[in-house]
């Protein structure tokens, strides 16, 4: 019996930073330009069931702020990610995939990478804590997102952030990472963003036409 083919790996790009700088803003952005697929992992577990066996064990944790395990996350993303192909909303030998909240813990990136190439990241700065939690508050009134209504929750957030995601950027290659001021207009950060990606998608988009 011949044996499998390796699974081939979705070339992806990253929009890393803390809560409420602006990741999900931007990738719904790119998400309506032809050749870009965003990604959420935030909306992937809204979209959830709430009596599924995967939300049931994900509430608790989101609940306080905290990170779902590292197994549990890449399961409830992997299907999310499975399902948008399988309805052709995401068509990887066209589309580059915007991750968007994974990975979130340094376990995280490797199971990732089983699936994902990611070829830069974008990383969104932005010194001023309370203009984030300012933010994540008129959202959660705009968006009726409960999980972003409770301040201590949203403080809890960060605290886990700082201990938990902020590694991530270091298990990449410092060349492929660029920081952006999120703290500028929308327009001028998707400008930013743009200049970063856009070579990143002419490059899939050929490679696409030669295979």
């Amino acid at each position: 019996m011949a044996e499998s083919e390796p699974q081939k790996k979705h070339p992806a790009v990253l929009l890393f930073g803390p809560p409420g700088v602006g990741k999900g803003t931007q990738g719904k952005i790119l998400g309506v330009i032809p050749g870009f697929f965003h990604l959420s992992s935030g909306d992937v577990f809204r979209s959830l069931d709430i009596n599924s066996p995967e939300a049931q064990a994900a509430l608790p944790f989101i609940s306080r702020g905290e990170l779902a395990p590292d197994e549990l996350t890449m399961k409830i993303w992997l299907n999310g990610l499975n399902g948008q192909i399988a309805t052709s909303l995401y068509k990887p030998y066209e589309d580059l995939l915007v991750l968007d909240g994974i990975p979130r813990s340094v376990p995280q990136v490797s199971l990732l990478s089983a699936y994902c190439d990611v070829h830069r990241i974008v990383e969104l700065v932005c010194s001023d804590e309370e203009k984030m939690i300012h933010r994540i508050k008129r959202r959660a009134i705009r968006e009726h997102r409960l999980d972003d209504a409770n301040e201590d929750v949203i403080r809890r957030r960060f605290e886990v952030y700082r201990r938990d995601s902020m590694p991530v950027i270091g298990e990449y290659p410092p060349e492929i990472v660029t920081s952006v001021d999120a703290m500028r207009s929308p327009a001028e950060v998707l400008r930013s963003v743009l200049e970063v990606l856009v070579p990143v998608q002419n490059e899939h988009f050929q490679s696409s036409r030669r295979s």
